[in-house]
């Protein structure tokens, strides 16, 4: 697998929400490891927002302590925002990345792990402040995505503060996909509160 179709395109129907998006992932977990093209495929290849969304929610987990994991998760959310912004049609990643394997327990552990926050996520979404998640505003959300994973290889070692800048990215990308500005504007806050304790301990 090397192409996933563009942003524009509608958003297959079981991913609606994180709950149905965990679920797709789980369908790609089944053996003893799982490539990036499985996880990827897992999604229906429709769009870049829940590609970007996945990717995000994966590092969310306890899975961010799998040592490259959250590196090899930067590149690829990099490469996905750069080609977003780009207005690519189809989505290209290297072959050595989509070869990439991790330990599909681990994944699943990681899910079960998210299953119940999720679904309180989903339960207390609706459209509004949409103005947050189209136009111009997608444009500088993508923007965001591009840059915050730059800091995280060097924080590969701080498991946790990946899994800080990653729920920023799951908040505005989840934004983006149910057109819920609300959580758009928290993923921001987040990342502003991320900049405040930075310059803080500066």
């Amino acid at each position: 697998m090397t192409d996933a179709t563009a942003d524009h395109q509608p958003t297959p129907a079981r991913l609606r929400g994180l709950t149905d998006l965990l679920d797709a992932l789980r369908r790609a977990t089944n053996g003893d490891k799982a490539s990036v093209a499985d996880l990827l495929g897992a999604l229906g290849e429709r769009s870049f927002t829940p590609l970007l969304l996945a990717i995000s929610v994966i590092l969310i987990s306890p899975v961010s302590g799998i040592p490259t994991v959250p590196t090899i998760s930067a590149v690829i959310i990099v490469l996905i925002a750069v080609q977003g912004l780009m207005g690519r049609r189809h989505l290209w990643l290297p072959g050595f990345i989509l070869r990439r394997r991790v330990d599909a327990s681990k994944l699943r552990r990681g899910f079960d792990w998210l299953q119940k926050p999720c679904a309180w996520v989903d339960r207390h979404s609706h459209a509004r402040l949409r103005l947050l998640t189209r136009g111009p505003a997608r444009t500088v959300a993508f923007l965001v995505c591009v840059l915050l994973p730059l800091t995280w290889p060097a924080l590969e070692l701080l498991p946790m503060v990946t899994s800080v800048g990653a729920t920023a990215l799951a908040l505005l990308t989840f934004g983006l996909l149910t057109h819920d500005g609300l959580y758009a504007f928290l993923g921001y806050c987040v990342i502003g509160a991320m900049g405040a304790l930075v310059w803080w301990l500066i």
